[in-house]
């Protein structure tokens, strides 16, 4: 496959990141004993994207409170619901993200309890957190990340006595390196196809719901927008028909990404329409992958991951097709503003 190394991709995921489950139900463990008012999920760009997920998991299989946040908001807007009673988590590649490191500080400063995984080891975000999971490799990070925020948010779970199948989810998040290796291996030929046709393609629709709007939201901006400079918009399916479906006409690109959760019916109602329509409908969805040893139980909360990960295979060929480096920015980190 282009630009994946399979061993490196075990190592550090795999090998690697499964290894911090002992640490995470420690930190997880000691802030439920001593008690906490509610969660705080925050990031910027990819990394509030990335928090989405987890809010919706949360909400939708627990009673405890969360908020998804994102930092530069948050800090101005006088939450109410937040105080020193809240666990404050922050995911960062690079431990330096302006408003990620500064919400972090806002929160500490104000006596929250404040968790962040890391990638990049002694970086201003690491300094600040009272817990940090550093992975210390930006390659598969985001792979990693999603993994640990499974065993963060289904430990509170667990620890609110709501999620008792904790033992046989962790030893399913055991298998999931190795479903998505072989997911992206299914998917790798039709990311090729995907990126040959669609070089020259200047706008995509993509559509999204439940657990996988975070993903949604996050290629359209972070990979289609910020790292290949084509014209992109995230709908949710449940808004889809609220003013979008009036611009897909028979050439629009629209990218379905379908998972396994409860709005997927709001999904299948997209797709009915999109395929009346636009000759140019692409459809994502991890159903179509075996996902070895991972129950149906849990299939739908693993499709985070496994959505994530076929994408970047996406990312990878949209890359070469269009000899556009992903790391290319014209202002982002290049100035101030």
């Amino acid at each position: 496959m282009l630009n994946f190394d399979e061993q490196l991709f075990l190592k550090l995921v795999e090998q690697e990141g499964l290894a911090f489950r002992g640490q995470i139900e420690e930190i997880v463990d000691g802030i439920a004993k001593k008690g906490y008012s509610n969660i705080f999920l925050i990031g910027a760009g990819g990394t509030i994207a990335m928090m989405y997920p987890y809010e919706y998991i949360l909400k939708s299989n627990s009673t405890i409170d969360v908020h998804a946040a994102i930092a530069a908001e948050f800090m101005v807007m006088n939450n109410r619901h937040f105080s020193k009673n809240s666990v404050c988590i922050f995911t960062s590649v690079s431990g330096t993200t302006q408003e990620t490191v500064a919400a972090a500080e806002f929160c500490k400063e104000r006596g929250a309890t404040t968790i962040a995984l890391v990638a990049e080891r002694d970086t201003p975000l690491t300094k600040i957190v009272d817990h940090c999971i550093t992975t210390g490799s930006e390659k598969h990070s985001f792979d990693t990340f999603f993994m640990l925020l499974y065993m963060v948010v289904f430990r509170f779970m667990y620890n609110n006595n709501e999620f008792p199948q904790y033992e046989q989810f962790t030893k399913e998040v055991a298998l999931l390196p190795r479903a998505i290796l072989d997911a992206v291996k299914t998917f790798d030929p039709k990311a090729e196809a995907f990126a040959k046709e669609h070089k020259d393609t200047d706008y995509h629709m993509m559509v999204g719901s439940g657990n996988l709007w975070g993903n949604t939201y996050s290629y359209a901006m972070c990979i289609l927008e910020e790292m290949q400079w084509i014209h992109a918009k995230s709908i949710h399916a449940a808004e889809f028909f609220h003013g979008t479906l009036e611009l897909v006409v028979e050439d629009t690109s629209v990218i379905l990404l379908k998972g396994e959760d409860e709005t997927r019916p709001l999904m299948d109602r997209v797709e009915r329409f999109a395929e009346k329509i636009t000759k140019k409908l692409t459809i994502i969805d991890t159903k179509d992958f075996a996902l070895e040893g991972i129950s149906e139980e849990f299939r739908k909360h693993f499709a985070v991951s496994i959505n994530w990960s076929v994408l970047s295979r996406i990312s990878a060929y949209l890359e070469r097709e269009r000899n556009h480096p992903l790391t290319l920015r014209r202002y982002y980190r290049q100035m101030e503003y």
